[in-house]
């Protein structure tokens, strides 16, 4: 396997501009997941990356091997991709054993050998062997299409949504799985996905993109911890953004007088607050803040409360587990663990505040 350096890519449809200067490196073996919304141009960037197309300008190299440059792109029968669609895409007519070894050389295909590696490596079971697909499960699928991206080795394994049209309970336990198969083949991979809590738990690094630019990346922790915009703040997790006056590292907020981490700031800033920094209690605290429960949202393990700060505050968020729970209507006091991250205040922050 190889790292992937993906330098200054444009491209446009016509008058549509769809990436402006993506610059992305995925180090040999890593796992970098593409985050955004729909439309942002993630798509894009990989059949680039695959060849299924050309960027306007820019480069895409494989290692010190250039497979786009102005006037030259490899062919994407010659880069040695690996591509896994949303949908598999497998042969329908085909069996198991057919659909992974099918961009194998005849001998390897013959022996077999190859192909109940790639099986134990995916961790299917080599009875399934003989099966179509259609008598898999979607999971099943998806990692028989994973089987087949690995088969011939490739240079860099390129994942688009592979777990979107999954059923909840197979999602899970699919990616980890798939995740298990790429590392234990030492695959430099990218996946392209519009779930956070997928690109966060699974990949090395998270490129997130906005509107045609990769705008931040970072490892899942770096980006969840210190986004760089609150609009980045509030597409990798849930943000309570405030207005706050910053004052010798101190921040005071509609949830009382907050420590600021990061580089100083003074004057008028918003301030990041994860909804798990908010402690709920029912009973009066010390510098607690009262507010009322407005909705309740259970997931079994924890639960998302949404509250009205009194009298007349903005509504926040706090996530807590999901024993006890207050319910709609009852007041309680509210107190911020941990420090926040202030962002210089501009007119677009208005857009963020909850």
């Amino acid at each position: 396997m190889t790292a992937l350096t993906v330098t200054a890519v444009t491209k446009a449809f016509g008058a549509i501009s769809v990436l402006e200067g993506v610059d992305l490196h995925v180090p040999a073996r890593g796992i970098t997941a593409v985050l955004g919304p729909s439309g942002c141009g993630k798509t894009t960037l990989l059949r680039l990356i695959a060849g299924f197309a050309d960027p306007d300008s820019g480069t895409i190299a494989f290692g010190d091997h250039p497979v786009f440059t102005a006037g030259r792109s490899v062919p994407p029968q010659r880069r040695r991709v690996g591509y896994v669609p949303q949908e598999g895409a497998l042969f329908p007519h085909r069996t198991i054993a057919d659909n992974v070894t099918f961009g194998l050389a005849r001998q390897a295909r013959r022996t077999g050998d190859r192909l109940h590696e790639l099986l134990d490596l995916v961790g299917l079971d080599g009875d399934l062997a003989s099966r179509y697909p259609h008598q898999l499960s979607g999971g099943q699928q998806q990692r028989v299409a994973l089987a087949r991206a690995l088969a011939p080795r490739p240079s860099v394994v390129l994942l688009d949504e592979p777990f979107s049209s999954l059923d909840a309970s197979l999602r899970d336990g699919t990616r980890r799985a798939v995740m298990r198969a790429l590392r234990a083949a030492g695959a430099t991979a990218v996946l392209v996905t519009h779930d956070q809590a997928e690109a966060l738990s699974l990949a090395d690094q998270v490129a997130v993109m906005r509107a045609g630019r990769l705008v931040q990346l970072d490892s899942p922790a770096e980006l969840y911890r210190r986004p760089r915009d609150p609009a980045v703040a509030g597409f990798v997790g849930e943000a309570v953004l405030l207005p706050a006056d910053i004052h010798d590292g101190r921040a005071a907020t509609a949830l009382g007088t907050l420590a600021v981490r990061g580089p100083a700031m003074d004057g008028t800033a918003d301030v990041l607050i994860r909804p798990e920094q908010i402690q709920v209690h029912e009973t009066a605290v010390a510098d607690g803040v009262d507010a009322i429960v407005g909705e309740v949202s259970f997931y079994g393990h924890d639960a998302a409360l949404r509250l009205d700060l009194v009298p007349g505050g903005p509504r926040v968020v706090a996530r807590v587990p999901g024993s006890d729970l207050p319910g709609a209507g009852a007041k309680v006091w509210l107190t911020v663990t941990g420090e926040v991250l202030a962002f210089s205040c501009d007119s677009s922050c208005d857009n963020y505040h909850r």
